[in-house]
């Protein structure tokens, strides 16, 4: 389901024609995706420590440490020097390996019966890592991320560890998207914007309070962003269904069919954007405005080319051709959203 962000649904499998065999893929490309927590993993003779890796998804850290740079782009006081790279390279860390690899973790743990079903290669399901190592892995990561946390609202000179409750909260929100009795991932809607709120709201409050003033205004921005975020969760459903159906998990398409869950699905990500697009043309942001329909165009393409025909199939495909378009328009609001704070204090 969606906790993996369909880091390891993004990659396709690299497919080698020879004209004496036919391989579909090398050891290379396994290990690889071994690495990143990628599916289509290499699952013979890992050595532990790469288990403990890949159980984190390397490659999910991307967004959250994208957040980072927005939220620091949105501050409007980011200035190249080591002080501001250390702090930023800390908050990068926090928000990547210790909390995303926390959150990638606890939510293997509490899905190992769907793992099972959907993924019974994975480590927890197959036997690969033992209960007890996993059970440290998250507690190293939990505090690890608090303590990255800590570390940045003194080195900020922060009166109020405004860092620190943030990776409570967001830790809070991981526990209960995975953990009964909540397991907001089982309820639909509220599963899927919690996992997008976290993704693009919660390290984008972190970059910009680290770097400046988190402000109710812009965490009113980021928190609407974030339905764009809870589309691309549910694109990431889809994959599912067959497990979430057998297990009773509530998932989009589970609950409306496959119809109507591809069109929930663009509608909340095109709807958000054309909203923030707007926005930022009515503060006077007219040049990132257009900078961010521009990078709308495309993703609505890539829908009505691969999405919408067939979501389950075309899922990789889709993400592949659209995100890299909104994640740059997750910066441009940021740059936009910096351009406007320094033009308020001149």
């Amino acid at each position: 389901t969606i906790t993996n962000m369909a880091a390891g649904d993004k990659v396709d499998d690299l497919n080698i024609k020879a004209s004496e065999t036919n391989v579909s893929e090398t050891k290379l490309g396994g290990d690889v995706r071994q690495i990143l927590g990628f599916k289509g993993a290499n699952t013979e003779d890992i050595p532990v420590w790469k288990i403990h890796i890949q159980l984190t998804k390397p490659g999910t850290w991307v967004p959250l440490i994208w957040g980072v740079m927005c939220g620091a782009a949105a501050s409007g006081h980011y200035e190249w020097n080591v002080d501001n790279i250390g702090k930023a390279l800390l908050c990068m860390t926090m928000s990547g390996p210790f909390l995303t690899g926390y959150t990638q973790t606890i939510n293997d743990w509490y899905d190992r019966e769907i793992d099972a079903i959907n993924e019974p290669y994975r480590p927890i399901p197959s036997g690969a890592i033992s209960e007890n190592a996993v059970k440290a892995q998250i507690a190293v990561l939990l505090l690890g991320g608090l303590a990255c946390g800590w570390q940045l609202d003194q080195w900020c000179e922060h009166d109020f560890p405004v860092i620190f409750l943030l990776t409570v909260f967001g830790s809070w929100v991981s526990y209960i998207y995975s953990a009964p009795p909540l397991k907001l991932k089982a309820e639909g809607w509220k599963g899927c914007y919690a996992l997008g709120s976290s993704y693009i709201a919660l390290p984008w409050w972190a970059g910009m309070a680290t770097f400046g003033q988190l402000t109710p205004d812009v965490m009113l921005l980021t928190v609407l962003y974030s339905i764009a975020g809870l589309g691309i969760a549910i694109v990431n459903d889809f994959k599912s269904i067959e497990g979430d159906r057998k297990l009773g998990l509530q998932s989009l398409p589970v609950a409306f069919g496959v119809e109507k869950a591809k069109w929930i699905t663009v509608g909340t990500i095109d709807v958000t954007q054309l909203f923030v697009a707007f926005y930022l043309r009515g503060i006077g942001e007219e040049f990132y405005s257009n900078v961010l329909f521009c990078l709308i165009a495309p993703q609505i393409f890539a829908q009505f080319k691969f999405f919408l025909p067939d979501p389950i199939k075309n899922d990789v495909k889709y993400q592949a051709a659209a995100q890299p378009f909104l994640v740059f328009g997750l910066l441009a609001t940021g740059l936009a959203w910096g351009h406007h704070v320094n033009m308020l204090g001149a």
